[in-house]
């Protein structure tokens, strides 16, 4: 029998889409072999983020909440995981494959002696024990893996995972106590950088519209590829390529040293495919590419495409919705 600990991730309050994918692997589980999961919330003022939480299936939403966890310092948080997964008698502990997650649960399963996997796209329950299947080597490799030992951090691509259905009945909230004189004081936290945009992040879009090589400059990023977006309300990514000549910040770039996608819809402007930014989004539902080279490999996995150039076909298409 499982007892699951899903740690949740939110921004300032707002909860994270991929939280709730966390929570679908470990619904999985519980189906499979039994038990029950719970919701641990870290951070300060955490009232209306447990509350999104509780029509989740959880067994109960426990909030960590403490003025010494308000910014998520990973030592710190690491210690009160690995406290509540003692307390509560987890097995797993379970996560979404974000930078926050990476940044804490290897902290943890070092603190609990426990072996670690991420970037997991399945799980099956064979006969006591539980066989995972994760990503490798940029999507070439379906690796199989079984970990030894009773304690198991995973951290879950939230593509691979569909959130719980609502319940009627609701998670009690539970207040877990944290003596913030006793957590440890390694890491300073100095500042914070935020970009305001009214655009949704790729992570939690349902549609995205990136670009590639083909844009030559920032501005014509902004009219073509942002243009675009705002036309259909989605959110903006980049390839690699363009990160490196500086067209566009690092925050924007999706692919295999970025961040992993799986909208409904996206748009690969100008972007030929390279392996590396294929692993980042090639999970999408329907993907629709535009390149003026009929042998770029993104038409390879492409569900729809265009062999045209960008500048010409982009604002064409601009127009078109626009009417």
């Amino acid at each position: 029998m499982n007892r699951i600990l899903v740690l949740a991730e939110h921004d300032n309050g707002a909860l994270k889409l991929a939280s709730f994918a966390a929570a679908g692997f470990a619904a999985k589980v519980c189906a499979a072999s039994g038990g029950s999961f719970d919701f641990l919330l870290l951070g300060s003022g955490l009232a209306a983020a447990a509350e999104g939480l509780r029509q989740s299936g959880a067994a109960a939403v426990l909030a960590a909440d403490s003025p010494g966890l308000a910014q998520p310092l990973a030592d710190r948080c690491a210690q009160v995981v690995a406290a509540t997964a003692r307390a509560r008698g987890a097995t797993i502990v379970v996560a979404a494959a974000s930078t926050f997650s990476k940044d804490i649960l290897p902290r943890a399963a070092a603190l609990l002696d426990a072996g670690m996997l991420s970037d997991v796209i399945d799980v099956r329950s064979e006969g006591s024990d539980l066989t995972f299947r994760r990503v490798m080597f940029a999507g070439n490799v379906i690796a199989t893996v079984q970990l030894d030992g009773p304690v198991k951090c995973i951290a879950v691509r939230s593509a691979a995972f569909a959130a719980p259905a609502a319940t009627a009945a609701l998670s009690p909230v539970e207040a877990v106590a944290v003596d913030a004189a006793s957590l440890p004081q390694f890491a300073e936290f100095i500042s914070r950088e935020v970009k305001v945009s009214a655009r949704p992040d790729a992570t939690e879009a349902r549609i995205i519209v990136s670009g590639g090589r083909a844009l030559k400059n920032a501005a014509d990023f902004e009219r073509l590829v942002g243009g675009l977006a705002d036309v259909l309300g989605a959110a903006v990514g980049s390839s690699r390529a363009l990160v490196d000549s500086g067209i566009t910040p690092n925050s924007l770039q999706i692919g295999q040293t970025g961040k992993v996608v799986a909208p409904d819809l996206y748009f690969a402007l100008g972007i030929s495919g390279a392996i590396q930014h294929m692993a980042g989004m090639k999970d999408t539902k329907v993907i629709a590419a535009i390149n003026k080279d009929p042998e770029a490999p993104i038409f390879e996995i492409a569900d729809y495409g265009l062999v045209a150039d960008v500048y010409e076909a982009v604002p064409e298409l601009m127009q078109k919705l626009k009417t």
